[in-house]
């Protein structure tokens, strides 16, 4: 038997390469049917599922190291403040009045109340990694390839559409604490103290507004939003970490220098 082995494996090896029909060939040796049509459905699944399982389990890999990757980059000191990709700017109520507050002297108001922000964030980041972790491990094969097929947003879009509302109700109490050591709230009255001392009367008590209103302008001028801050801080501490996360599974796909195991090689090498 062992003599008949090695030329047995390169027939099967050869076959395989050229796309020969090994089973039929092997069939009519031994006298049997060549009729397929009930047995390749069967071979064809087992073929496939082995495929689809090393899919998974290497997109699987490539999004657990996005997410270490994240989770680091993102805790280390002003992790998100120096990250012009996830930085968390002013809410979008404040931002209209945040060039006005700069030019009349409030630039350490406004400096103040962005990097208490972005410090809440970045507090809360290291907590977050057995969040997306579970979420990872709890990816159906099907999610994989969906993934795997789609383009660079599919894994954000993923994260997006299965984990927010959870991570959302972890991370918020987290943000909220954070927020606190980093009196993000003080900040926040200062800025909006400032401004109303400042400009809020002028503003309103000119022809500004009733300028801005005529041309369809005044979506541009402050508003009250009804988002709290803490909603605010949570949403775009949630989707940076998406983006870094994203953004390391986009590398490992497109540079081989970035797959660093035999599995990561195995599914996204050439």
């Amino acid at each position: 038997m062992k003599k008949n082995s090695l030329p047995l494996a390169l027939l099967l090896t050869s076959s395989m390469a050229f796309g020969f029909d090994f089973s039929s060939f092997t069939d009519s040796i031994m006298g049997k049917s060549t009729d397929t049509t009930t047995q390749a459905p069967a071979t064809q699944t087992v073929a496939s599922s082995l495929s689809n399982s090393i899919v998974s389990d290497g997109l699987k890999e490539a999004l657990r190291i996005g997410v270490d990757y994240g989770v680091k980059e993102l805790s280390k000191k002003d992790g998100y403040l120096n990250n012009s990709d996830v930085k968390i700017p002013l809410p979008e109520n404040l931002v209209k009045v945040e060039s006005l507050v700069r030019k009349v002297g409030g630039d350490k108001v406004a400096d103040d109340l962005i990097l208490s922000m972005n410090n809440a964030a970045t507090q809360a980041a290291p907590k977050t990694a057995s969040i997306f972790i579970d979420a990872v491990d709890g990816m159906s094969m099907d999610d994989a390839q969906k993934i795997l097929a789609g383009g660079d947003e599919a894994a954000t879009e993923y994260f997006e559409k299965h984990t927010s509302t959870s991570l959302s109700e972890m991370i918020k109490p987290i943000v909220q604490e954070s927020m606190k050591e980093n009196d993000v709230a003080k900040y926040y009255d200062t800025f909006n103290d400032f401004y109303k001392n400042n400009l809020k009367s002028s503003i309103e008590g000119s022809s500004v507004m009733s300028m801005a209103k005529s041309f369809g302008a005044d979506e541009y001028l402050p508003s009250e939003s009804d988002e709290k801050l803490d909603d605010f801080v949570t949403k775009k501490a949630i989707t940076g970490l998406f983006t870094m996360i994203a953004s390391k599974e986009s590398e490992i796909r497109k540079d081989p220098i970035a797959q660093t195991t035999n599995l990561l090689k195995d599914v996204f090498g050439d």
